[in-house]
């Protein structure tokens, strides 16, 4: 989707490499954007007739299992931090997908299966090394230039390169309870009336999301479900055994569904659950994204219709459960913002073929505008579209935050040197 010409890619091995890079782009006044591991598909790290500051080599993962602290460099993906944690019986809150890159995911918030015990990835940022564009190197916490690590905690970025991010880690696993189960298009409406109710009820230790796709040809569904439309319900549980299989039970039992998968698996590989589902230069993707004040049911039956018109059987509605430690946080504590939403609605275009790109975009900007009735207006700066409306979305999704971090950016980078595209 992103066909951007950069002049130069700068492959970086250490913070040396950043600053020299960052150097360059000022001397000469090129455009300059940072790519970390990896996954963005608004194609932000990749700007017209400028530098790339590419961390992908620099993917070093150090667990101080003591402390409950996890330090990675810049390049590092979900992956790298997850098996490094986990060796050590920790995890970290980060995203849903193996692959991705978590510098860019955790300077714009950070939601994954961890999000209602322990909040998002930037809630839980305690440290970072950052190269600003004046290519001073500033070490962040929470004692040490305590405002720039507010605005790391989910502002979007543009402050600077951050070349290592220090997380707060928790017990979790090996194991982990996970629910997937798939209903049938005639019961989506009850089954996502259920999934409300028990979603308002659900202890912090679960995490969960609804999801309006087409049932992919999965030898455990039926086949004459597959391609078809379906609700899946799909969720984590991080107590035992015991204590999951009754807090999942409402899920799980609800009406008669035509598959369940759920069981006890390894947390490393309920963080790969959907990798599957965004093989890399394969699929073409366009999400946007938008907090919802709630499901009444005519939210429930409009989305419905939408998924209904997809124009493509990859495309997803996510509604993604919120509420728990998320929420607990205040709304300027961290330049993230409000937290009161109860849902958020991942919009995701995911689709084949050039030729089907207006189509499949369309479908994802009407559903955004259908939505936004049910919404705060704010949305997820993972799933932005492709920043069409620039600082309209940044403004709706920051809030009172907004001046403020904008006040941060003119202090470390007052002629924009991280923000010419």
């Amino acid at each position: 989707m992103i066909d951007r010409r950069p002049a130069l890619i700068i492959c970086c091995a250490n913070a040396h490499d950043v600053a020299t890079a960052i150097a360059y782009a000022r001397q000469h006044a090129m455009p300059l954007s940072v790519r970390g591991g990896g996954h963005n598909v608004a194609g932000t790290a990749v700007p017209d007739d400028g530098i790339v500051v590419d961390l992908s080599r620099m993917r070093e993962v150090q667990v101080d299992a003591a402390r409950r602290r996890v330090r990675a460099q810049g390049g590092a993906t979900i992956g790298d931090v997850d098996r490094a944690s986990q060796a050590a019986g920790l995890a970290v809150p980060l995203g849903l997908v193996s692959q991705t890159g978590i510098a860019g995911l955790t300077l714009a918030g950070g939601i994954g299966w961890l999000r209602r015990a322990y909040g998002t990835s930037s809630d839980n940022l305690a440290a970072a090394d950052v190269i600003t564009a004046a290519g001073e190197r500033l070490h962040v916490s929470e004692t040490e230039n305590p405002e720039l690590l507010w605005g790391l905690r989910g502002g979007g970025g543009g402050l600077g390169a951050v070349t290592s991010f220090e997380y707060h880690a928790y017990p979790v696993g090996p194991d982990v309870s996970f629910a997937l189960v798939f209903h049938t298009w005639q019961d989506a409406q009850s089954a996502l009336r259920n999934y409300r109710e028990w979603a308002s009820t659900a202890p912090d230790e679960v995490s969960s999301f609804a999801i309006l796709w087409h049932a992919p040809a999965l030898d455990e569904i039926p086949a004459e479900y597959h391609h078809t439309p379906v609700v899946t319900f799909a969720a984590m549980h991080l107590g035992d055994s015991a204590e999951a299989r009754h807090d999942l039970a409402p899920l799980r039992d609800f009406g008669n569904p035509i598959a369940d998968l759920s069981d006890v698996i390894p947390y490393l590989d309920a963080q790969r659950a959907f990798d599957d589902d965004y093989p890399a230069h394969e699929l073409r993707y366009y999400w946007k994204s938008l907090y919802l004040t709630g499901l009444d049911d005519d939210a429930l039956g409009l989305l419905t219709k939408i998924n209904e018109a997809s124009p493509s059987p990859h495309s997803t509605l996510d509604i993604w459960q919120l509420g728990g430690a998320f929420s607990r946080v205040g709304a300027e504590e961290t330049a993230f913002g409000d937290r009161s939403a109860p849902f958020l609605l991942g919009i995701e275009a995911n689709w084949e073929s050039p030729d089907d790109d207006n189509a499949n975009i369309q479908w994802a900007r009407n559903a955004h505008q259908a939505m936004s009735a049910y919404s705060t207006g704010a949305e997820y700066l993972n799933f932005p579209g492709f920043y069409e409306e620039g600082e309209q979305v940044l403004r709706a999704s920051l809030g009172a935050n907004f001046e403020r971090l904008i006040a941060l950016r003119k202090q470390h980078d007052p002629t924009g040197l991280f923000s010419r595209r």
